[in-house]
């Protein structure tokens, strides 16, 4: 497999599909472009029919969309064990995976991933709105599976995946959430591959003008 994705410091989706694979410690070739550069839609008009990353490359097949990716890692390498496995909880983790996918618009575009920054934003109402949906699904499913291993639904699923991006932006822009909540930020925080994106991301030099907001903390 190859898995083209963006800079580290800053492209959430790409974050989603890698932390799957490297989770799993699936074999797969890495191939980074830099955000924004001409070199990047050169790069990716030649794999991604959306000129977006991560896009995967497994074989004839090509999957551009992240929890698409992580759809098709799970069923074509891992049996299916990236989701829940009773029926109910896979369904709730899948709703939860549609609803960042496709939701959370306001808190996305004020506070983009940029790992290697500390920054306050003036936030509104509908960014505050997107982190009180947030907290309130960190805060119930730690309720729920908080002592059956940490993660949204006890064992890391690909709904962790998907809100990883969300657990790095509130670091970023220091935002706090009630101790439950906190509680499953924190845990997610301690995770070795996250973290292992996290000190590779520090280490990049590019800079993405676009997702540097804010002022410094």
């Amino acid at each position: 497999m190859k898995l083209y994705i963006g800079n580290k410091n800053y492209s959430s989706w790409s974050l989603r599909a890698w932390l799957l694979i490297e989770k799993y410690k699936l074999n797969y070739n890495e191939v980074k472009l830099d955000l924004g550069s001409k070199s990047f839609y050169e790069s990716v008009d030649k794999i991604s029919p959306t000129l977006k990353v991560p896009t995967l490359k497994d074989g004839d097949s090509v999957i551009w969309e992240s929890l698409a990716i992580c759809e098709y890692i799970n069923e074509a390498y891992l049996s299916g064990k990236a989701w829940p496995s009773a029926m109910d909880l896979r369904a709730q983790a899948r709703a939860l995976s549609s609803e960042m996918h496709s939701g959370f618009s306001a808190l996305r575009s004020a506070m983009p991933m940029n790992i290697r920054a500390r920054r306050q934003i003036v936030r509104t109402d509908e960014i505050n709105r997107d982190i009180r949906r947030i907290e309130q699904i960190f805060s119930e499913q730690h309720s729920r599976f908080g002592a059956q291993g940490g993660w949204l639904f006890g064992a890391w699923s690909i709904a962790d995946a998907m809100f990883a991006p969300v657990v790095l932006r509130f670091q970023t822009y220091g935002i706090k959430l009630n101790e439950e909540a906190n509680a499953y930020i924190e845990h997610a925080l301690q995770c070795p591959v996250l973290q292992l994106w996290c000190s590779q991301a520090l280490n990049e030099q590019e800079v993405v003008a676009c997702n540097e907001v804010g002022t410094p903390i």
